[in-house]
């Protein structure tokens, strides 16, 4: 199983000099998510980089649909950090934030502190066979009205949004296919490590708890009260270690959008 080489785009933003902020998008979204949060850090002087992971957005879609999992993500993020040789930030979502656990455990990792949003050490295998069906579930819509639509209610869990923030959205998360219907900006075959996992032995839990045991950096961790991926008693386990800072977020489920201001605020503070 091989990515090949590919192409990996990102969204950048703030002074080339501010010291750097990577923010990492979910398994079906991309680096456009991060909008709101990356102007605030901008405005702080840090240089922001949102990529798109393989597969979604302006990134290059792989040839071999086994490779979308976490190893190939890696290695792209890991080419990224590379490039921009010293310490760095990292804000995770979801996948993005199991990325992030990942490089962060690594010897000599770049990763000076790290926001896991709505994500833990333990991913239950139903949250993952109801993101399975979810993917497989996803359809075309006719114009964006009807995208915007379909969004509203399959991400109401990420908080309370206004009507300006679901457009923004649903602009930044189309594509035109063939048929001129929009679909989500990504290679529907993400979805086949996940689906070939249920037609086996069935989807079980993602135990990264070894992983997490090697991760020393100071953490943030941000939980929807409501979230079926990050469970209350992962989050409270985690936030035993010294360095971790746990935040449960009221009426949400998974995972925060990152935009309403209380949220921001409080990544901000603790990338300082």
């Amino acid at each position: 199983m091989g990515a090949a080489f590919h192409q990996l785009a990102w969204t950048e933003w703030g002074p080339a000099e501010g010291a750097p902020v990577v923010c990492v998008h979910g398994l079906t979204r991309n680096g456009r998510d991060f909008d709101v949060l990356a102007q605030a850090l901008a405005g702080q002087g840090r240089r922001v980089f949102c990529p798109d992971l393989p597969g979604r957005g302006d990134s290059d879609w792989l040839p071999d649909p086994r490779a979308y999992a976490p190893p190939a993500y890696v290695v792209a993020l890991a080419h990224l950090l590379a490039r921009l040789e010293g310490p760095v930030d990292w804000v995770g979502t979801s996948l993005g934030g199991i990325c992030g656990m990942l490089l962060a455990a690594a010897p000599g990792t770049p990763i000076r502190r790290l926001v896991l949003n709505d994500v833990g050490s333990l991913v239950p295998a139903a949250a993952l066979r109801r993101i399975t069906a979810y993917l497989a579930e996803a359809p075309a819509q006719a114009d964006l009205a009807g995208f915007e639509a379909y969004l509203r209610k399959v991400h109401a869990p990420f908080g309370r949004l206004n009507d300006a923030q679901w457009r923004h959205m649903a602009e930044t998360s189309t594509r035109m296919r063939a048929d001129g219907r929009l679909a989500l900006h990504h290679d529907p075959a993400i979805a086949v490590p996940l689906a070939e996992a249920q037609e086996g032995k069935g989807i079980g839990p993602i135990d990264l708890r070894p992983v997490w045991q090697a991760v020393r950096q100071p953490v943030l961790i941000l939980r929807g009260a409501e979230s079926d991926v990050l469970e209350e008693s992962t989050a409270a386990a985690m936030a035993q270690r010294p360095g971790v800072e746990l935040a449960t977020l009221p009426g949400i489920g998974h995972a925060p959008a990152l935009m309403a201001p209380d949220q921001v605020a409080r990544i901000l503070a603790f990338l300082g």
